[in-house]
């Protein structure tokens, strides 16, 4: 009693109480209208035909007053949504097998005669009725949310959560499929690949189920729409329901020490160690002269006394600052380009991603230039996000002469750069290598 007391109170909660008045005030019209048209023909055939017609009269005028006052009042009411359910059919192999019994059952019977083989077609052809209507009672009333994680990075499994909500008040649904639709006029890969199954759904509850994805390759991912796949109750019968639920993703490059990475991760270090040698305040030590030392750096105390030059060494301040470049002027955006140029930008495009997230992982000052997108100086848990996100979508760009990303690279000689570009080695400044440590994509392998 308990569970029938719940529901009837979940009913009368939601209820509409003037449809409600409404819906029981016209049954009980036309519950009259039809005692008035037996007795109008119980008249009939007691040969009282004024009674009959005045009777048939009053049973249509009841009747025409409930289609013309009630009738509207319900239909207003009713919101109808399951006419706007857009639903794909299709015959199984198990059900074409039980078509082709129940046409044997039928010749069988009308060859025959026999009551009992009607009866037995009458029930089979009731079964695939029932396998429709039962069918779509599964799928009506369920909605669908897909979540995904915030950051999303390329080669990494990550784990979404898929749920599904039974928003009918009785009834449950059972063996619902999800599974994945990508429109045919769109570039953008599919996200939801593999069918999501679940077994049963109760009424008025949501079921979610933690999907794994991998998203093979950096770049924007689409998913147009989803739909809802049933084979219940005997499968016969394949129904599915689409629902317009567009999902977009953001996949970044991979932040991985790939070989590339490991190759230039030395020079970058020894780079950094050279160009940032002596800018800090405090004396760490004092060394004979080289050649290549300034002469800025020359101790003239420590020279007269030691009788040779002496230069002074500074302690290297500890934050690191660095100003993280992506040239994407490439030829793998010709027409003619081959495979290798645009597997070459791509890993030089991971190799940038690796190196700012190294960045990230130390705790650095992070600055970025590329063609349209700079982020200012800054911790590099503040912008390496953005960083990410304009690799995850950025494409090459034809080689333009006119470019003036390296060349206002050269007016900045005072911060350590790390430039990644895919132009060939004679088109970088002089100027830039003084303060650089420049990565060319030609060198990756």
């Amino acid at each position: 009693m308990a569970p029938l007391t719940s529901t009837l109170n979940a009913l009368l909660s939601k209820a509409d109480r003037p449809a409600i008045r409404a819906f029981f005030l016209a049954i009980t019209a036309l519950a009259i209208a039809l005692v008035l048209a037996l007795y109008s023909g119980a008249a009939a055939q007691l040969g009282n035909v004024a009674l009959a017609s005045a009777s048939a009269l009053i049973a249509l005028l009841v009747a025409a007053w409930v289609a013309v006052t009630l009738v509207p009042v319900l239909a207003k009411r009713t919101a109808l949504r399951w006419i706007g359910y857009r639903m794909e059919y299709r015959v199984t192999m198990e059900g074409w097998i039980y078509i082709v019994g129940v046409v044997l059952v039928a010749l069988a019977a009308l060859n025959t005669g026999n009551n009992l083989l009607f009866l037995i077609l009458a029930s089979l052809i009731a079964s695939i009725l029932m396998s429709g209507i039962l069918s779509s009672i599964t799928l009506a009333g369920v909605e669908m949310r897909l979540q995904l994680p915030e950051h999303i990075f390329a080669g990494e499994p990550v784990r979404a959560s898929l749920e599904l909500k039974n928003e009918k008040l009785t009834l449950p649904s059972l063996s619902l499929r999800v599974e994945g639709v990508t429109k045919k006029d769109t570039s953008a890969p599919a996200m939801l690949e593999t069918p999501v199954y679940f077994p049963y759904l109760p009424r008025q509850e949501a079921v979610s189920q933690t999907v794994p994805l991998l998203f093979p390759k950096r770049g924007a991912y689409r998913q147009d729409a989803f739909r809802i796949v049933t084979r219940f109750p005997f499968g016969f019968l394949q129904k599915a329901r689409r629902l317009d639920l567009a999902t977009d993703a953001l996949v970044y490059p991979s932040v991985e020490a790939s070989p590339e990475f490991l190759e230039v991760l030395p020079g970058i270090q020894g780079a950094m160690e050279t160009i940032t040698k002596g800018r800090g305040q405090d004396l760490y030590c004092l060394r004979d002269y080289v050649p290549t030392d300034s002469a800025r750096h020359v101790h003239w105390k420590a020279t007269a006394r030691f009788g040779s030059l002496m230069v002074r060494e500074f302690a290297r301040e500890d934050d690191c600052s660095v100003l993280l470049v992506f040239d994407p002027y490439s030829l793998a955006a010709l027409p003619a380009s081959s495979r290798a140029e645009k597997d070459r930008f791509e890993r030089s495009v991971s190799l940038c991603a690796a190196v700012a997230w190294s960045f990230y992982e130390r705790s650095a000052l992070l600055e970025f230039r590329g063609v349209g997108a700079e982020a200012p100086l800054a911790p590099a848990s503040d912008n390496i996000f953005f960083i990410l996100r304009h690799l995850a979508s950025i494409q090459p760009l034809p080689p333009d002469p006119h470019a003036t990303l390296l060349s206002d690279l050269a007016a900045d000689p005072e911060s350590f750069k790390i430039l990644v570009t895919s132009q060939p080695r004679g088109s970088v400044p002089a100027a830039i290598w003084n303060s650089s440590y420049v990565v060319f994509s030609q060198d990756l392998s």
